[in-house]
């Protein structure tokens, strides 16, 4: 009898150390799945921040509208975010519903620098960089040090006239102890062909003007959407280009050394539609802009 309730005690003692130790793995299972749900939980309640295609303080709006004494309208942040352009000013900028901007001009002798007859300067519905968002035209940048770049995808639907309007710049701004305030790479699209116009050393005791500019064409995009990228770094100027409709993508190229070749000015990017006619006050241009970046590193 004394054997047998011995090992009736051992039995249950098995069983009880058997089911305790899979009553733990079980809820160690269970802590391990509510952990992995809770995680998913978090993950998916954790907000995805998406990097807005243009910041808009880092940039003001000209258009070819009388500003009240006799030059372009300048049209800064605010406005644009807040959506507050007048009927006037919507003629030549305005917001599309995939969200890019079509930018249209024409001649209307209202420029940046003035009033201009036909046949002088030129109009244009283009954006100018404030570089660290100050809203100043002294908030500008220098080749000599750092890394910077622009990054605009556009399309132009048409140009008329010549077919040559500008779709980002490299200006160079009025710098103490230098001449001018040089458009020292201007990149132009020029017929469908994707064109860089960039300033070279000037002779000595020259400014930087385009009287020593050169020109390379860079790809054809005709009408399609297009990427230009234009980058400065160790005072070097880089452009590559990308459109996928036309199977381009070209990567980084240099072109030119800028700081090597005495470059000294500050500078800003523009981009948009500087359009390339003065002969009359009826052709127009019309330019799509869907994405601008720029780093400063």
């Amino acid at each position: 009898m004394k054997k047998h309730l011995i090992l009736y005690f051992v039995l249950v003692s098995i069983m009880f150390t058997y089911n305790c130790s899979s009553s733990q793995e079980t809820d160690d299972e269970v802590k391990e799945e509510d952990i992995e749900i809770i995680d998913e939980e978090n993950e998916e309640l954790i907000p995805i921040e998406e990097t807005p295609k243009i910041v808009w303080q880092n940039w003001y709006l000209s258009v070819p509208i009388n500003n009240g004494i006799g030059g372009a309208t300048s049209i800064f942040y605010k406005a644009i975010v807040d959506n507050s352009l007048t009927t006037a000013q919507s003629e030549y900028f305005y917001k599309n519903a995939d969200d890019s901007y079509t930018m249209f001009t024409k001649f209307t002798g209202f420029t940046t620098s003035g009033l201009s007859e036909l046949g002088d300067k030129y109009c244009r519905t283009e954006l100018r960089e404030f570089w660290r968002g100050i809203q100043s035209t002294s908030d500008n940048w220098s080749m000599s040090t750092g890394t910077h770049i622009l990054e605009s995808t556009l399309k132009v639907d048409y140009v008329e006239g010549n077919g040559r309007t500008i779709v980002a710049q490299i200006h160079g701004k009025e710098t103490t102890g230098l001449v001018g305030a040089p458009a020292t790479v201007k990149i132009r699209w020029n017929s469908g062909m994707i064109q860089v116009d960039y300033y070279t050393k000037p002779d000595a005791g020259e400014p930087w003007t385009s009287a020593f500019d050169e020109k390379l064409d860079v790809g054809r995009v005709d009408n399609e959407i297009f990427t230009f990228k234009i980058k400065i770094e160790n005072g070097k100027f880089y452009y590559a280009l990308v459109c996928d409709a036309k199977g381009i993508n070209t990567d980084y190229t240099f072109v030119f050394d800028y700081v090597g070749n005495g470059y000294g000015h500050e500078n800003y990017f523009k981009t948009g539609n500087y359009y390339g006619w003065n002969a009359d006050y009826e052709k127009t241009a019309q330019v799509v802009l869907y994405e601008v970046k720029t780093e400063h590193l």
